[in-house]
C-alpha cells in the first residue's frame, strides 16, 4: 500500500493541537524532512532531518527512532520524488524487518511499537513555506530571502 497524502492545513492543526485536550497531539506523530542541500531556508517545527542522499544507510537508526510514533509524515521540497520515495522505502523496510525490537524484547512476540500510518505532505516544504513560513509556531529558521523566487 502506498503512503497516504496529507494536506498542510491538517498538519498545521496537528502541530497546534493542545496536548492537554486534543487526542491528536504533537507527541503522536513525527515529521521527516528528506531534503538535501535544499534544507536551507527553514523547516517545519519538530521535524527531523534525514537527507535523502543518506536515507537508505540510516534506515536501521530511523526505524528505531520512529517506532514509537503512530503517524509519520515525510516530505521534501515538493513531495513529488524524494519524500514519497523515502516514505515507501521506510514502509518496505519496516515490512521486511518487522516491528523494531529492543534487546529486552528481541525474543518475545510482543510488539514494541504501535501500528504506523505513513503520509507524504502534499506540496512539500515549498507549499508549506508559502503559507506558513513566517509563522514561528509552525516553521523554524525561516529565511524569507531564500524563498523569494520559489
Amino acid at each position: 500500500m502506498p503512503p497516504k497524502i496529507l494536506d498542510r492545513h491538517t498538519l498545521k492543526s496537528w502541530l497546534l493541537a493542545d496536548p492537554a485536550t486534543d487526542a491528536f497531539r504533537p507527541s503522536s506523530f513525527a515529521i521527516i524532512d528528506v531534503r538535501d542541500d535544499d534544507y536551507a531556508g527553514g523547516h517545519i517545527k519538530t521535524s527531523r532531518h534525514h537527507p535523502s542522499s543518506s536515507f537508505a544507510t540510516g534506515l536501521p537508526y530511523l526505524h528505531a527512532e520512529l517506532q514509537k510514533f503512530p503517524v509519520l509524515v515525510f516530505h521534501c521540497a515538493l513531495s513529488q520524488q524524494r519524500g514519497p520515495a523515502a516514505a515507501s522505502t521506510y514502509m518496505r523496510y519496516k515490512d521486511m524487518t518487522g516491528p523494531y525490537k529492543t534487546p529486552a524484547t528481541e525474543y518475545s512476540e510482543q510488539k514494541t511499537g504501535p501500528e504506523q500510518e505513513v503520509y507524504v505532505l502534499k506540496g512539500g516544504f515549498t507549499e508549506w513555506q508559502r503559507e506558513f513560513g513566517k509563522d514561528e509556531r509552525l516553521t523554524e529558521d525561516y529565511d524569507e530571502g531564500y524563498w523569494k523566487y520559489f
